[in-house]
C-alpha cells in the first residue's frame, strides 16, 4: 500500500545548521567518497586482472568492493549535493528508493563478510579440500545467495514501512532515509511494525554474527595444534577480515538492535558506517595484504607503460 497521506516530500535537517560547518563538509565528503569510488574500484580492477588472485578469496572480496561501492553511493551523492542547498528535500518516492538501496546493499554486504568468514574456515581448517569446496560454481552460488538475502532483508523493510501513513510533520532529522525516523514521523501507532522492522534486522544481524563466531572460534581452535609460524600466517589472512567486520557490525548493532528510538549519537554512527567503513575497506584490505599490494603495483606498471607507448 502506497501513502496516500498528504506528505509528499521530506525535510532533512542534515549534519549541521551551520552554512560554515556545511561548506567544510562538502569539501571533506566529496573527497571522501571519490576515495571510496576509486580506491574500491582499484581493488575490483585489480583482482581481475590479475592472475595471482584467482583464489575464492579475492574472488569473494571484489564482489565486497563493487557493494561497498553501491552501498555509499545511496546515500553520500545526496548528502554532498544538499549541503550546499540550504532546503534539503527527497520526494516520498525517492525516500522510499534510498531506502531500499540501502538496506539491500548493507545486507548483501554483511552477507558477503559471512561468506567470507566461511571461506577463512575451509581454507584453514580444510586446506587439502579447498579448491574441492570452494570451487567456482560454490562461489557463484554463494554471492548470488548473499545477494538474495539482502534483497529479502531489504523488501521486508519497505513493505513495512509502506503501511505506514505520513501525515505531518515531514521533517527528518537526519541526512538520509532510514527506517528510525520514518517510524517517529508516522501519524498511527507504529510498536508493532518497529517490533517487526527490528526482529528483521535482527535476524540477518544475529545469523551473520552467529556465522561469524563459530568459523572463528573453529578456527582458533583449530590454530592450537599449528606451529607459531602457522598461526602467524593463518591469522594475518583473517585480520583484515575481522576488522572489516568490526567496522560495520558495531555500528549497525548501536542502530538497528534497539527500541525503534533515534538517538543525537546516530547521525555520526550513521556517517561512520556509510562513508568511514567503505573508505577503510580497500586501505585495510591493501595495507595488510601483500598479495594485494604486488597485484597493484603489477597493474600499476602495466598502465605507465601503456602510457608510455
Amino acid at each position: 500500500m502506497a501513502n496516500t497521506y498528504n506528505v509528499t516530500e521530506f525535510i532533512f535537517l542534515g549534519l549541521s545548521p551551520s552554512q560554515e560547518v556545511q561548506r567544510v563538509c562538502f569539501v571533506i565528503f566529496l573527497l571522501l567518497y571519490m576515495a571510496i569510488v576509486l580506491g574500491n574500484f582499484l581493488i575490483v580492477l585489480t583482482v581481475m586482472t590479475s592472475r595471482s588472485l584467482g583464489s575464492p578469496m579475492y574472488f569473494f572480496l571484489s564482489y565486497l568492493s563493487f557493494v561497498e561501492i553501491c552501498y555509499s553511493s545511496t546515500t553520500a551523492p545526496k548528502l554532498i549535493s544538499d549541503l550546499l542547498v540550504e532546503r534539503k528535500t527527497i520526494s516520498w518516492w525517492g525516500c522510499m528508493t534510498q531506502l531500499f538501496f540501502m538496506h539491500f546493499f548493507g545486507g548483501t554486504e554483511m552477507s558477503l563478510l559471512t561468506v567470507m568468514a566461511y571461506d577463512r574456515y575451509v581454507a584453514i581448517c580444510k586446506p587439502l579440500n579447498y579448491t574441492t569446496i570452494m570451487n567456482q560454481q560454490v562461489c557463484m552460488v554463494l554471492v548470488a545467495m548473499a545477494w538474495v538475502g539482502g534483497f529479502l532483508h531489504s523488501l521486508a523493510q519497505i513493505l513495512l514501512i509502506f503501511q505506514l501513513p505520513f501525515c505531518g510533520p515531514n521533517v527528518i532529522d537526519h541526512y538520509f532515509c532510514d527506517v528510525l525516523p520514518l517510524l517517529e514521523l508516522s501519524c498511527s501507532d507504529t510498536f508493532f511494525i518497529g517490533l517487526l522492522i527490528v526482529a528483521n534486522g535482527g535476524t540477518l544481524n544475529v545469523i551473520s554474527l552467529s556465522v561469524l563466531l563459530t568459523s572463528y572460534v573453529v578456527i582458533l581452535l583449530h590454530l592450537r595444534t599449528r606451529s607459531s609460524e602457522g598461526r602467524r600466517k593463518a591469522l594475518s589472512t583473517c585480520g583484515s577480515h575481522i576488522t572489516v567486520v568490526m567496522l560495520f557490525f558495531v555500528p549497525c548493532v548501536f542502530i538497528y538492535l534497539r527500541p525503534s528510538t533515534t538517538l543525537p549519537a546516530d547521525k555520526m554512527v550513521a556517517v561512520f558506517y556509510t562513508v568511514i567503513t567503505p573508505l577503510l575497506n580497500p586501505v585495510i584490505y591493501s595495507l595488510r595484504n601483500s598479495e594485494v599490494k604486488k597485484a597493484m603495483k603489477r597493474l600499476w606498471t602495466r598502465m605507465v607503460k601503456l602510457d608510455e607507448k
